[in-house]
């Protein structure tokens, strides 16, 4: 279903009692994202915000997205499954052979209707242009500051308008947005994406490149802004099929160049000049939880700001998981399975992507496997396939087990794992935000092939067998035997998953290949096929927590260390990975290492003080002291000596 607008949605949010509105005031530097923090971690995504009195003009509206409920009204369906399924049935529809005149007849209703959700460019102005600043100063928009050590306020949920110069043909992207000034914001598109594209092309004809930035009007517009959509498809058809009814755009007043959603809250309009001298941007505290670094990107040049008389202004924080774009991720694995399968690798049954792996850095894969080497099939795939390009660890199962029950997945996984023969290392394109990889934007990839093998697959008597031990006993003796070890983790063994999560004081060059091997090489630890290495700051009993940091931390291909036994029987092996923190000392890491996210004593303190007035429930404590002992100081790039 369409919204009319975001006070619409907002609205009905409050009748579902999916939102709160906070009357109190709160600043939206620091303040607004630590009380956000608080509610996105209290269970099931907490409530949508809506921050009333932020000494603007202007409300915020936070954790709109952050629920599989309010993801699913934002979409406009009952489950995230149902919009899947109505894919995966135009897919067959337009595929399946057209043997007679009435098969092709059958097609006209569904392509009549496709036609009708293209988007549209109305004459006139729209609700979005009802009041136009005198002078543009988006100093005067309740741009939020996210985390301390961010280099300013961001703005965080913009969906951002360009087109090719020569072809006209239109992008919609999501890319932060750090103020600098009234007319002056960065403008942070990764090399990857499209609009860096178009802005290369401008670059060539020496031309000002027009922008234009939308935020709220109906929410499905910020959804399908983030969405990987092939760079030939516009955003607007794919927003147009969700909501069932063609998006109406209005031309810019000062880029008329660039179209824009009519029922937005506000349009930032403005230029991006390839002959400026780019701007340090940064650092932001983003979605892997860690600091994003600073570094140079192009300037925007604001030109006209506009916005409806009732205007919202819509925020988000990403930070430390779960935060509320991990269901803006989950829409995404749900709704882009179909066209996955029906395109691109038909074998695909089921896609999950657990939020300690931040998006790309882990996605589990159940295939229907019907003959040897098909999980390598799908990797290779997979790893080619639009942005499954930046997938660091990819895990595969087969129709044998439910991927979303981590456990039995687990448990199914490690019992058909030789670490010898099935787990398979790659390097490629890699998320320029991930800060484990040697080389900006490049790195290790790793695929666990945990499918249910044939006889081509497998290596004659290469038989494991659980360690002989209690996960107590099991412990007691790694603790007592290696100083470095500061805490076990050894309680998968009571699920027969035979895997231990290990946390490390690392001292030397070589530290944790040495102790892999000497660890693997116990009697007692006979049978465990994968360590997990954290640093001895990371409790590996917490595994969300565990998982979270051993997943940003880890280059696959870099970071493992295979360990060998030859048997009679054949050959086993345990296989370690390293994710601690790397440095020059250590490890010859090169590259400068981002902090993790927390939010500042003096706001969590404010925050604490005012909250009995804020009615959004009992108190909760700030998740941010959680971390604290796990800082690397307190700066958001990290003395990497």
């Amino acid at each position: 279903m369409a919204w009319k607008d975001q006070q619409a949605f907002i609205e009905a949010l409050e009748k579902a009692n999916e939102l709160v509105r906070i009357k109190t005031f709160v600043d939206p530097h620091l303040e607004i994202a630590e009380i956000t923090d608080r509610i996105s971690k209290s269970g099931e995504g907490g409530k949508a915000l809506l921050f009333e009195n932020t000494g603007y003009d202007f409300p915020v509206l936070m954790n709109a997205y952050g629920s599989e409920r309010r993801m699913c009204m934002a979409l406009g369906v009952s489950d995230l499954d149902e919009t899947a399924r109505e894919i995966e049935e135009l897919f067959k529809m337009i595929s399946a052979p057209k043997e007679s005149m009435l098969d092709k007849l059958k097609l006209l209703p569904k392509l009549g209707a496709f036609a009708s959700w293209m988007p549209a460019v109305k004459k006139g102005r729209g609700a979005c242009q009802e009041v136009i600043m005198a002078e543009p100063d988006i100093t005067k928009v309740p741009v939020i500051t996210c985390w301390p050590k961010d280099g300013g306020p961001f703005v965080t949920l913009p969906v951002i308008h360009t087109k090719d110069p020569v072809t006209q043909s239109r992008n919609v992207g999501m890319y932060r947005m750090q103020v600098f000034g009234p007319t002056l914001t960065g403008m942070h598109w990764h090399k990857h994406k499209v609009s860096a594209k178009h802005f290369a092309e401008y670059k060539k004809l020496g031309k000002k490149m027009p922008v234009a930035v939308a935020l709220g009007g109906d929410p499905v517009y910020a959804y399908s802004a983030t969405a990987p959509l092939p760079e030939n498809v516009d955003e607007y058809m794919l927003a147009g099929f969700l909501r069932k009814k063609k998006v109406e755009l209005v031309k810019c007043l000062t880029q008329p160049e660039i179209e824009v959603p009519a029922d937005a809250d506000f349009i930032i309009e403005g230029y991006v000049d390839p002959n400026d001298e780019l701007i340090w941007e940064g650092p932001f505290g983003d979605h892997t939880g860690y600091y994003s670094l600073p570094d140079w990107y192009p300037r925007f040049h604001i030109t006209a700001i506009t916005h409806r008389r009732n205007a919202v202004y819509p925020a988000t924080i990403v930070g430390i998981p779960p935060q509320e774009d991990a269901w803006l991720g989950k829409a995404t694995e749900r709704i882009f399975l179909a066209p996955i399968k029906m395109t691109m690798v038909p074998e695909i049954m089921d896609m999950d992507m657990p939020v300690e792996g931040v998006f790309h850095n882990l996605v589990i894969t159940k295939i229907n496997k019907e003959y040897a080497g098909q999980g390598q099939k799908v990797m290779n795939a997979m790893w080619g396939a639009g942005q499954m390009m930046f997938n660091k660890i990819l895990v595969l199962a087969d129709q044998g087990v439910r991927i979303q029950d981590y456990k039995a997945l687990a448990r199914y996984v490690f019992k058909h794992l030789n670490p010898v023969t099935d787990v398979f290392f790659s390097s490629g394109p890699m998320d320029v935000l991930d800060h484990s990889c040697s080389k900006l934007g490049f790195g290790g990839k790793m695929c666990i092939d945990g499918t249910a093998k044939f006889p081509e697959e497998t290596e004659d008597g290469a038989l494991f067998m659980l360690p002989a031990t209690t996960p107590a006993l099991l412990t007691a003796s790694l603790l007592a035997e290696f100083a470095a070890i500061k805490s076990v983790n050894a309680s998968l063994l009571d699920d027969q998953i035979p895997c231990l999560l290990i946390a490390v004081k690392k001292e030397r060059p070589g530290h944790i290949r040495d102790l892999h091997s000497a660890v693997s090489s116990l009697e007692i630890c006979r049978g465990i096929k994968m360590i997990l290495y954290v640093e001895h700051t990371v409790d590996p009993n917490d595994l969300p927590t565990a998982l979270w940091r051993f997943c940003n931390n880890l280059d696959p291909k870099r970071d493992q260390y295979l360990y060998q036994t030859v048997l009679a029987t054949g050959t086993i092996g345990c296989l370690g990975l390293d994710g601690t923190r790397k440095t020059k000392e250590l490890d010859n890491f090169q590259r400068d290492w981002p902090n993790i996210i927390v939010a500042d004593d003096k706001t969590i303190q404010a925050v604490d003080a005012k909250w009995n007035q804020l009615g959004v429930g009992p108190f909760l404590t700030s998740p941010s002291l959680k971390y604290k002992e796990q800082l690397y100081g307190q700066e958001a790039v990290v003395d990497n000596k």
